[in-house]
């Protein structure tokens, strides 16, 4: 039963789900046309809130691609792919293979989520080399399934913007929120801690009830070589000595800031760090460069979605729908539930904001306006947002794309695994935040 069940909604995702491009075009024009009738804005002023939101988040956009270009550039690393290699030798069997990709994929994404997703995608590369029988589309879905743990770790783009000074929700709240509220309070530590001991047992019994795949779609990568520099340019391309002195001036800078006090666990702190190691990683400037042109390729939707998630947060929070919305929200909830019908509420606007930083600049408004007039806990209510968004991922997969690129796979191969997950999950995190 549940394998038929999933098999259905297999077949009509992959049949009725668009791009996400066209999910953020029918959000604008829904709440465009909700606002216009339901408050008592204008149709040029509707226009104005919508072209004057539509570049209000062009510093967090800028942020949210550098968390997935420096985190591609780091997976991409010659010596982290070489330590991978060493790491996957002791896998013997197609169940051992699941687990320990499930593993690494969820250390990686508390990491940082973009090089957790391409570490794990070349992970499934190394497994299905080692373990012949495995089931390379489980081991796949394996991998993305690690994607749960992104919004309640180091990356988390929500935790991280609060706690970034002069960020668009600061005004709204009255104050930074720390990491201590919401990546380290106690109840992302139970979601996260739940989801590590989880996930890989409920991946293995997945993929046992699949049968194994053939691996066609494997090619081999290699590494490429630079060519011999015969240029005065062409040696500085290729001069270590480059890249040591950027890391020489980076270290000096986080060095003067720690001692200081100003180095902050934000997103800025955390892509620096990344861009930093990619650069040590990888040697030369020319192999950086490279890299980081491959990355480059990956970030066209967030560039493309982004100022449509603005113009419908200006249009909501400037036309009263925000306010009514919340008012609404409030009415049904309690202090006590309120974090959990967040939860649910989240998720299903991740379905058409497949992007955790577009669905709080598009949900913040109601969030914690609704925590506020309700008195309920305001950092549990934020977190429930950023598991409501990573849960729902599992049914819609925009994130999977550089893991699918990497590994030869399309969302449609592995869409029924990630729905088994998606309910497994479900039932853990609702259980969390219900209790407490």
């Amino acid at each position: 039963m549940f394998n038929r069940l999933v098999r259905l909604f297999d077949r009509v995702m992959r049949r009725y789900t668009p791009d996400p491009f066209i999910f953020a075009t029918w959000l604008t024009f829904f709440v465009f046309g909700v606002a216009l009738i339901t408050t008592k804005t204008s149709l040029p002023s509707m226009l104005h809130h919508w072209g004057n939101g539509f570049w209000s988040l062009i510093p967090f956009t800028m942020q949210m691609v550098m968390v997935l270009v420096t985190g591609f550039i780091v997976a991409t690393s010659p010596p982290v792919r070489r330590l991978l290699s060493k790491s996957v030798s002791f896998v013997k069997s197609p169940g051992q293979a699941v687990i320990a990709t499930s593993l690494i994929s969820i250390v990686g994404c508390y990491i940082n989520w973009g090089f957790g997703l391409v570490i794990s995608a070349f992970t499934c590369r190394a497994m299905a080399h080692l373990t012949v029988k495995v089931n390379y589309r489980a081991l796949v879905a394996s991998a993305y399934s690690g994607f749960l743990i992104w919004h309640g770790g180091l990356s988390g783009s929500i935790p991280l913007l609060l706690a970034t000074p002069d960020n668009f929700s600061q005004s709204m709240i009255g104050r930074l929120m720390p990491l201590r509220e919401t990546l380290f309070s106690p109840i992302n530590v139970a979601c996260v801690l739940s989801l590590l001991l989880i996930l890989p047992l409920s991946n293995l019994f997945i993929s046992r009830g699949s049968p194994s795949d053939a691996m066609g779609c494997l090619k081999e990568d290699s590494l490429q070589k630079p060519s011999p520099a015969s240029t005065p340019a062409e040696k500085w391309e290729t001069s270590p000595y480059v890249s040591l002195l950027v890391l020489l001036l980076a270290f000096g800078y986080l060095g003067v800031a720690f001692h200081r006090g100003q180095l902050q666990p934000n997103l800025n702190t955390v892509n620096f760090l990344f861009l930093m190691l990619g650069i040590a990683l990888h040697g030369t400037p020319r192999q950086f460069i490279r890299a980081a042109a491959n990355a480059a390729k990956k970030v066209s939707p967030i560039l493309i979605q982004y100022p449509f998630y603005a113009g419908i947060m200006g249009m909501m929070q400037h036309s009263g729908l925000a306010t009514q919305i919340s008012d609404l929200f409030v009415a049904l909830s309690t202090p006590a539930t309120y974090p959990l019908l967040t939860f649910y509420s989240a998720g299903l606007v991740n379905f058409f904001i497949p992007s955790g930083g577009g669905q709080w600049a598009i949900q913040s408004p109601i969030v914690i306006s609704g925590a506020q007039k309700l008195g309920a806990d305001l950092s549990k209510s934020v977190m429930a947002v950023a598991w409501g968004d990573a849960w729902t991922n599992m049914a819609q997969p925009f994130w999977a794309i550089p893991l699918l690129a990497i590994s030869g796979l399309k969302i449609r191969d592995i869409m029924g695994h990630c729905i088994a997950t998606l309910l497994i999950s479900g039932v853990v995190l609702s259980f969390i935040f219900f209790l407490l």
